[in-house]
């Protein structure tokens, strides 16, 4: 009999926001995959550690998921990690593949979780606090209110038109494009905060759009509203 494969969210980085079902699987779990070269320095490994010190009694699997967009190198690393997996669901092992924040919301797992899927396993996404709501937690605000609109847009493309959407934005991984990104916002005349590593004892809070370095982090999360931030 096959194993099943979770597709579990770790939340954005606290590790008091780590789901009581998320806990429950990852201490049921026979597997767990992380995304990485080295499972335990994974940012996810690190959050469930906070929560299950026992994390290290589990075996664990290395699935890499190189940070490009060349697609001949994506379908490599994703073709092995299915492989990898599928190993393991061969043997009825239970995996819980531990992605952060919600695994809906630009997930590398949902690669994987595709093509497991299409190979006629069974599979489960369990989903996790995304950092949008955890970062808009922390600035004490909300994101939306009444009829305005949410708008979740990926910073390392394209946003210019985006920016111009009414209600809230909500700009992720901006990484290397950080400084693109702010030239825009600004030239919008848009406010807004960011949150850089939101919830890890490494977190940085930028108050403003002028604030906000050009060398931030990946795990940056900036939030533009049509009215002033926080009102």
């Amino acid at each position: 009999m096959s194993g099943k494969l979770y597709g579990v969210g770790v939340g954005p980085g606290d590790p008091e926001l780590l789901t009581l079902k998320a806990l429950r699987l990852v201490k049921e779990a026979d597997v767990i995959a992380l995304p990485g070269e080295d499972p335990k320095k994974s940012v996810a490994y690190a959050i469930v550690k906070g929560a299950y010190p026992e994390l290290d009694k589990k075996e664990l699997m290395a699935v890499p998921m190189p940070m490009t967009k060349d697609k001949e190198i994506l379908e490599k690393s994703h073709a092995e990690g299915t492989k990898a997996i599928r190993m393991e669901l061969d043997k009825g092992h239970k995996v819980v593949f531990l992605t952060l924040g919600d695994p809906t919301v630009y997930s590398t797992y949902l690669y994987i979780h595709n093509r497991i899927n299409k190979l006629g396993y069974e599979t489960e996404i369990v989903s996790g606090i995304p950092s949008f709501c955890a970062v808009s937690a922390r600035l004490n605000t909300g994101l939306v209110e009444r009829a305005e609109p949410l708008h979740v847009i990926p910073a390392s493309y394209q946003i210019k038109e985006a920016l111009t959407l009414p209600g809230t934005k909500v700009l992720m991984k901006a990484g290397k494009k950080m400084k693109e990104v702010k030239k825009q916002i600004q030239q919008l005349g848009a406010k807004g905060m960011m949150i850089e590593n939101c919830g890890m004892p490494d977190e940085k809070v930028y108050n403003s759009i002028e604030e906000i370095p050009e060398n931030a982090g990946y795990y940056s999360l900036i939030i533009v509203k049509d009215e002033p931030a926080g009102k």
